[in-house]
C-alpha cells in the first residue's frame, strides 16, 4: 500500500499593530541596496504594502508569548513604515500584514532565503510593462516618478520597441545580449536588423559596437561636417530621419538620408556663396564641398588691407587693453585661484581679439575682377578663400609677354655664350659721321656678358646677398604668379598633387596654407618693392621666408610612370637631415587612406606587424570592407607605417620588413638598380587572388601637374 504523501501547512497571515513590531538580528542585510527607504515608503503610501512581512514570537524565559514580533524577513519594509509613522501619515497602531512563522527554521536562514530565492524583474518585462502604462495613459515622466527611476531609463526601456519582435524573442530566450538588443534599437527597420543578426549569427563577431556599425554604414554622423553645416533641424524639416541611440553617447545619431542631406548642403552653400559674391562685389565665385589640393595654383593672390581701427573703437581697445594688463598683474600677484577672476580675464581677452579681429578690404580694381573660393570647413563651418585673380582677367599691361628662351640648364663656367649677335652682323662705328648713334648690339653683348661675370664673382664673395638673390627669384615664383623679374636664373617648381583626395583637409596642408596667406599679407603688393623689403628684413625672418618657398618645391611622390629613384633617395638624405617621422607628423593608417584601398592579405599583414598574429586572426573571417574598418580600429594607436611611408636606413633599405639595398660606385654616388628597389617602386605590381574590385585607386593616368 502506497504511503501517503504528508501535506505541507503554510503560516498563517494575520495583522499586527505596528508597534508591536521589532526588526531581528538576524536579518541578512546590511548593505544598502537597490529603491532606498525614502523611494520604498513613498511607493507604500501610493500603492500600499504590496508585500507581508515574515515575522516570528517574541517569547519570555518560559517560553510564553510576550505580544511582540521579531522580523528576520522585511526589514526594509519595516524601516519604510517606520519613516511613514514618523511623519504621522501612518497610525503607530495600524495593522501590518504579516506571515507569523512557526519557527520551525533559523531566522538567519528565513532573511536569506527570501533575498536569496527573490528573482529580477527581466529588462524586457519591465519594458513591456512601461509600455502597457503606456498605452493606460500614463507619460514618461509619471512613469518614471512612479517607479523611482530617471525619465532616460523608461525611455530607453520603451525604446526596445523599436526592435524586432522576433528578436526580442530571441532576447526572451537568452539567444542574445541585453547590450545586443540595445545596439539593434538604434533603428525602427525591423527588416535591416534582423538582416544584421543573421549576418552576425554565422561570424564571430557579435559585440554590440558591429552590431551599431552595421546598422549606421549607410548612414551620415550627425557630427559630419555636412550634417553641422546645414543643421540636424533644417534636415528634419526637410523630412529626413535621424537614427539615435538611446543607451550610449552617439553625438547627435546618424542621418539615413545621405542623398537629402547632399541636396540641402549644396543648396545652402550656393546660396552662401552667391550672397558672399553680391555682398563683397566680386566677379566669380565657386562653390563645392571641397576643392583639389593645389586648386588656387597659376591663380594670382591679392590679399586686403585690414580696417583701421575707428576712434571709438581704439579708444575701447585701449581702455580694455589696461583693463586686462591690470587685472592679470594683480592675479599673477594672488595666491588662490578665483574662477570669476579668470572667467572676467577671458571675457576682455575675447573683447580685445574682436577688437583686433577687422574685415579685411580690397582694392575694387582687384574686387572687380578677382574671384572667391567657398567650401566646407572641417568642422561644418563655411570656408571663404578670397582675392584670386584668373590669368583671362588680368589686366593687359600687368602681364609681361615675355619668355625666357632658355632650357634650364646653368652654364657653370666662366665665360657665356655668344655665338651670335641680336642685331645682326657686328659693324665697326664710322668715324667719320658725327652724330651719335645707339651702340651696336653685339658690343652690347660683349659688354654686359663682361659685366655678368664680374658680377658673378663679385656676388660669390658676398654670401648675404648672395642669399637674398636667391630668395628674391623663390619669393617671385612664390607669390608674385606676373612678377618673376629676377636676374638669377633659377626656377622653382610645385607640383600640385590635384589628383589625391584630403590633403587640403591634413594639418600639415592647413599649416602651410596659414604660413602662405601670413607671409602673403606682409609682403608688397608691387613687386618692384620687394628686394628693398628683402633687405630690410631680419635674418631670421630672411630663413623663414626662404624655407617656406624651398619646401613648396619638394616632390617626394613615387608616379607610376617615373619611379624617380634618385630624386626619392634624396628624399629621404633630407628627411633624416631634419628628423622627419610620418609618425610623429600624426600619419595614421585608416581605412579610407590605406586600409580600404588594398587587399585582404595586406590589411592581415599590417595588423599582424602593428599588432601580432592574434590581433590579425580576429579579423580574418571578415569581409574586405568590414577588415578594414576593424584593423582600423585595432591599429589605433600603433606607429605602423606602409613602406612607401617608412624611412630608409643608410644602405637603402627600409625600416620594419624593408626590402632592397643601396650599391655604391666608385665614386661614392648611391646607384639605385630595379631589383635592389623596394617592392613598390619596381615596376611590375603586386597582385593577389582577391584583388578583383579591390586593387589599389589608379590615378587614372594623370600627370602631377607642375605649376612653375
Amino acid at each position: 500500500m502506497a504511503q501517503a504523501i504528508q501535506k505541507i501547512t503554510l503560516s498563517a497571515a494575520r495583522d499586527i499593530p505596528f508597534n508591536k513590531l521589532v526588526l531581528s538580528q538576524q536579518n541578512v542585510r546590511k548593505i544598502k541596496a537597490g529603491v532606498s527607504i525614502e523611494d520604498l515608503a513613498e511607493d507604500i503610501a501610493h500603492r500600499g504594502l504590496l508585500t507581508s512581512l515574515n515575522v516570528r514570537p517574541e517569547l519570555d524565559d518560559d517560553g510564553n508569548e510576550t505580544g511582540s514580533y521579531r522580523i528576520p524577513a522585511g526589514g526594509r519594509r519595516y524601516r519604510a513604515l517606520e519613516r511613514l509613522v514618523a511623519q504621522k501619515r501612518l497610525a503607530k497602531t495600524a495593522g501590518v500584514p504579516c506571515i507569523v512563522s512557526k519557527g520551525e527554521t533559523l531566522e538567519v536562514e528565513d532573511s536569506l532565503a527570501e533575498n536569496v530565492q527573490r528573482v529580477s524583474l527581466h529588462p524586457l518585462d519591465q519594458f513591456r510593462a512601461f509600455q502597457t502604462l503606456r498605452e493606460q495613459g500614463l507619460g514618461e515622466e509619471e512613469i518614471a516618478a512612479r517607479f523611482f527611476v530617471s525619465v532616460a531609463t523608461v525611455r530607453q526601456r520603451l525604446r526596445l520597441a523599436s526592435v524586432s519582435p522576433r528578436l526580442l524573442d530571441l532576447y526572451a530566450e537568452d539567444e542574445m545580449t541585453l547590450e545586443q538588443i540595445m545596439a539593434f534599437s538604434i533603428t525602427n527597420d525591423h527588416v535591416r536588423q534582423e538582416q544584421v543578426w543573421d549576418t552576425i549569427s554565422r561570424s564571430h563577431s557579435r559585440e554590440p559596437y558591429y552590431v551599431r556599425r552595421l546598422l549606421t554604414e549607410t548612414a551620415i554622423r550627425a557630427s559630419d561636417r555636412r550634417a553641422v553645416y546645414v543643421g540636424i533641424e533644417a534636415y528634419e524639416a526637410a523630412g529626413g530621419v535621424t537614427m539615435r541611440d538611446m543607451f550610449e553617447q552617439d553625438q547627435g545619431g546618424w542621418l539615413q538620408d545621405p542623398a537629402l542631406l547632399e541636396q540641402l548642403v549644396m543648396e545652402k552653400l550656393k546660396a552662401d556663396a552667391e550672397a558672399i559674391r553680391i555682398s563683397g562685389g566680386w566677379k566669380w565665385v565657386e562653390a563645392a564641398f571641397d576643392f583639389p589640393y593645389g586648386h588656387t595654383s597659376g591663380l594670382r593672390r591679392v590679399y586686403g588691407e585690414q580696417a583701421e581701427m575707428t576712434e571709438d573703437e581704439l579708444a575701447r581697445y585701449d581702455a580694455t587693453r589696461a583693463e586686462y594688463d591690470k587685472l592679470d598683474a594683480e592675479y599673477a600677484e594672488a595666491n588662490e585661484y578665483s574662477e570669476a577672476t579668470e572667467q572676467e580675464l577671458e571675457e576682455l581677452g575675447s573683447e580685445l581679439d574682436r577688437l583686433n579681429d577687422r574685415p579685411f578690404v580690397f582694392d575694387p580694381q582687384d574686387i572687380a575682377r578677382g574671384g572667391v573660393f567657398v567650401s566646407l570647413g572641417a568642422s561644418g563651418e563655411i570656408k571663404i578663400e578670397r582675392g584670386f585673380v584668373r590669368p583671362e582677367d588680368e589686366q593687359q599691361a600687368e602681364v609681361d609677354p615675355s619668355t625666357d628662351g632658355g632650357d634650364g640648364r646653368a652654364d657653370h663656367g666662366s665665360a657665356l655664350a655668344v655665338t651670335g649677335a641680336a642685331g645682326g652682323e657686328d659693324t665697326q662705328p664710322d668715324d667719320e659721321d658725327e652724330a651719335i648713334k645707339p651702340l651696336p648690339d653685339r658690343l652690347v653683348l660683349d659688354l654686359t656678358a663682361a659685366r655678368t661675370v664680374a658680377l658673378r664673382n663679385a656676388l660669390a664673395n658676398n654670401p648675404v646677398i648672395a642669399f637674398i638673390g636667391v630668395l628674391h627669384a623663390f619669393v617671385l615664383k612664390t607669390f608674385y604668379v606676373y612678377g618673376s623679374d629676377s636676374c638669377l636664373e633659377v626656377t622653382l617648381q610645385s607640383a600640385r598633387f590635384s589628383q589625391t583626395p584630403g590633403l587640403g583637409d591634413t594639418v600639415w596642408a592647413k599649416e602651410i596654407d596659414q604660413r602662405h596667406d601670413g607671409w602673403g599679407q606682409d609682403l608688397p603688393k608691387d613687386p618692384n618693392d620687394l628686394w628693398d623689403f628683402l633687405i630690410k628684413l631680419d635674418e631670421f625672418s630672411r630663413q623663414a621666408l626662404f624655407a617656406h618657398c624651398t619646401s613648396l618645391s619638394v616632390n617626394a611622390v613615387i608616379e607610376p610612370w617615373n619611379k624617380r629613384a634618385r630624386a626619392i633617395a634624396h628624399a629621404e638624405q633630407l628627411a633624416r637631415s631634419i628628423g622627419f617621422d610620418m609618425v610623429e607628423a600624426g600619419w595614421t593608417s585608416t581605412a579610407d587612406n590605406y586600409l580600404g584601398r588594398v587587399t585582404k592579405a595586406r590589411i592581415l599583414q599590417a595588423v599582424r606587424e602593428a599588432k601580432g598574429d592574434q590581433a590579425a586572426e580576429l579579423i580574418g573571417h571578415l569581409k574586405k570592407t568590414d577588415m578594414a574598418r576593424e584593423a582600423e580600429r585595432l591599429m589605433t594607436g600603433s606607429s605602423w607605417l606602409p613602406e612607401p611611408l617608412r624611412m630608409m636606413v643608410e644602405g637603402g633599405t627600409i625600416e620594419h620588413n624593408a626590402v632592397g639595398d643601396t650599391i655604391g660606385s666608385d665614386e661614392g654616388e648611391t646607384i639605385f638598380e630595379a631589383q635592389d628597389l623596394p617592392v613598390f617602386l619596381l615596376d611590375e605590381p603586386e597582385t593577389s587572388d582577391d584583388d578583383t574590385g579591390d586593387t589599389e585607386r589608379e590615378i587614372g593616368g594623370e600627370h602631377l601637374a607642375a605649376a612653375e
